[in-house]
């Protein structure tokens, strides 16, 4: 359970619609990229909730997120962070914040997606909400080995109950926070994928 009776989809919840706020508000004035990585960063505890099934995304989702805060000391917005690596052509090499924005819009997706199929999945099984979001956000970018390690992992993945618990929460309480964070997570996975779209980089890489 989380310590000090934390309850981290509560401030997880309120972050993004903040977030979410920003991003309607920030299509021509750009998107801060504080108020994004600081919201990102809050997620790391979902995945580290799940168990080893998801013991890689957490690694590469908070060494990504932490690049991106410190990016924030240098660029107000993200697309004047992405512009910065387009001037410099390193978009696509590893370590450049734009490759590591990438990657942390795929872990947002990745809970937008868990969540939101808890949301619609009876039972208290975590499996087959977590396998969907996996195979719908992860699974087309990495290797045979890790996609084995992580079907194997999901046998052992924390059930509803227990994964609420952790995150102190009951299904009846958590409901509200997930819905919340889902609706709003939405358009900032929208946000960057049409970034990248509109700058020509793409989303497949």
């Amino acid at each position: 359970m989380e310590e000090d009776g934390k309850r981290p989809l509560k401030e997880i919840a309120e972050a993004f619609s903040v977030l979410a706020d920003n991003v309607k508000n920030g299509q021509d004035s750009g998107v801060d990229i504080a108020i994004f990585a600081r919201a990102c960063d809050l997620i790391s505890i979902l995945f580290s909730s799940l168990g080893i099934a998801f013991k890689f995304a957490e690694k590469d989702y908070v060494s990504k997120v932490k690049d991106l805060l410190d990016a924030s000391k240098e660029f107000d917005n993200i697309a004047a962070m992405v512009d910065s690596d387009i001037q410099a052509d390193k978009v696509k090499q590893g370590g450049s914040h734009t490759r590591n924005l990438l990657r942390v819009k795929r872990g947002i997706d990745m809970v937008r997606l868990l969540f939101q199929h808890v949301l619609t999945t009876e039972g208290n099984s975590l499996k087959e909400p977590a396998t969907k979001a996996y195979d719908q956000v992860f699974a087309p970018y990495h290797s045979w080995p890790i996609r084995k390690a992580v079907a194997a992992g999901m046998y052992v993945i924390p059930t509803k109950s227990a994964y609420l618990a952790k995150l102190n929460e009951k299904e009846s309480s958590a409901k509200q926070y997930v819905q919340i964070f889902v609706t709003s997570a939405e358009p900032v996975v929208q946000y960057v994928d049409d970034l990248f779209t509109a700058k020509d980089i793409g989303v497949d890489w």
